[in-house]
């Protein structure tokens, strides 16, 4: 049992594994590759941790988590990274609100509208976008930040104190009175790309088996001829 106990380790089918996120579970790529792992290796001690993206890259450089799963690729010589997939982004809005009878909203039409967002991350993703897409200050909206989860956020929205930002992988939880719209500009709809962060010192084999799921489920595009 031991032998057998050890081979199961060394090869990450047994074992355990820490993943942190900063976006939502509810739905999406990475509630889908959570299930999948899990089902795969039945005997694997999963633990997943929501914390900020700071706490969450000083625990992985502390080694308190194995990998960091989220929106962006921070700056960190001392971790290496896998991009995943994209999550198109979506406004969230009163379902009474004017805006609601259009299929598709275009970020031109938030210009007299007010954005509430989250302290909490992707806030500075989403805000970010928000000023790219809309460059000339008296073009954007008014932008209220408020010191709650996105689910407070959804809350405030649908009690028609604003408009919210989302992705795609928030939208899996309903809150009544509100409605979801893709966001798009001339060239189409936005979209924000999100990563795996590991220490390529990290030698737990179940960490192993979890990347090879992901660069399975998600391969990198081919490289574009010329580059």
């Amino acid at each position: 049992m031991l032998v057998d106990a050890g081979r199961s380790g060394g090869r990450g089918d047994t074992g355990h594994l820490v993943v942190g996120f900063f976006t939502s579970m509810s739905t999406g790529n990475l509630r889908a590759t959570i299930g999948e792992l899990k089902k795969l290796l039945p005997g694997l001690e999963l633990a997943t941790i929501e914390r900020s993206r700071f706490r969450l890259m000083t625990a992985l450089g502390n080694g308190t988590v194995d990998v960091v799963v989220s929106p962006g690729r921070p700056a960190s010589k001392d971790t290496r990274s896998l991009l995943l997939w994209s999550e198109r982004i979506l406004i969230s809005l009163p379902q009474d609100h004017v805006l609601a009878a259009r299929e598709i909203v275009y970020w031109t039409d938030l210009r007299n509208e007010k954005i509430l967002l989250s302290e909490y991350d992707p806030g500075r993703e989403l805000e970010d976008l928000l000023i790219s897409k809309l460059v000339l200050p008296d073009d954007r909206p008014k932008v209220e930040r408020h010191d709650v989860s996105r689910g407070i956020i959804k809350s405030l929205t649908s009690m028609g104190m604003g408009l919210s930002l989302a992705m795609e992988s928030d939208i899996g939880t309903s809150f009544a009175g509100v409605v979801y719209r893709e966001l798009q500009d001339g060239t189409g709809p936005s979209r924000v790309d999100f990563y795996a962060h590991w220490r390529e010192d990290n030698q737990n084999p179940a960490l192993k088996r979890f990347l090879n799921l992901l660069a399975e489920r998600y391969p990198s595009p081919p490289p574009t001829p010329g580059a």
